[in-house]
């Protein structure tokens, strides 16, 4: 899911720790951390390598059949799976904000940027302690948007939709 939203505003005031629109009373959460998601390279180079093996051989067996053409055609082919290989490679890790809530954990916001979320974790953790402390603003200026899979129990499908703060909500596209 794509989002033109280039910032999420991230505060604690009165006892309450706010990620945009979603409000979460500090004497709530049990736990602060962060979670990093990171692509699994030798996945995508295992999947890289199967796919260019069957570019090559049907490549071969195209240009027997059909000539000139099926080469270039496999040619460009290859083209796109190395563009795709440095695309994945490329992905940078996100890190995310992740509250207990009631025995819920919940990823309330996700960066780019570790420093971010690493500040916040000390932030939220300090005012649990200090209800009465200052108010706290933060502002995360490399949010991560985007899909979340979630899967429970054996043979379970599903997919719910992330939009970066807050937790998410049920459906899917």
């Amino acid at each position: 899911m794509a989002d033109s939203k280039t910032t999420v505003q991230v505060r604690v005031e009165e006892g309450v720790l706010w990620v945009d629109g979603e409000a979460y009373p500090l004497h709530n959460i049990s736990h602060v951390g962060q979670r990093v998601l990171e692509v699994d390279k030798g996945a995508a180079w295992r999947k890289f390598i199967r796919r260019a093996l069957l570019c090559f051989v049907l490549g071969i067996i195209a240009v027997a059949i059909f000539g000139d053409v099926a080469g270039i055609i496999a040619l460009a082919v290859f083209g796109l799976l190395i563009w795709q290989l440095v695309k994945v490679l490329g992905t940078p890790p996100a890190y995310g904000l992740v509250l207990n809530t009631s025995g819920i954990q919940r990823n309330a916001v996700w960066s780019l940027e570790r420093a971010e979320i690493e500040s916040l974790v000390y932030a939220i953790t300090s005012a649990i302690g200090k209800p009465n402390a200052p108010t706290i603003n933060q502002t995360i200026h490399n949010p991560v948007y985007g899909n979340q899979f979630n899967v429970y129990g054996k043979g379970a499908i599903g997919q719910a939709v992330h939009s970066g703060p807050g937790d998410i909500r049920g459906g899917g596209n």
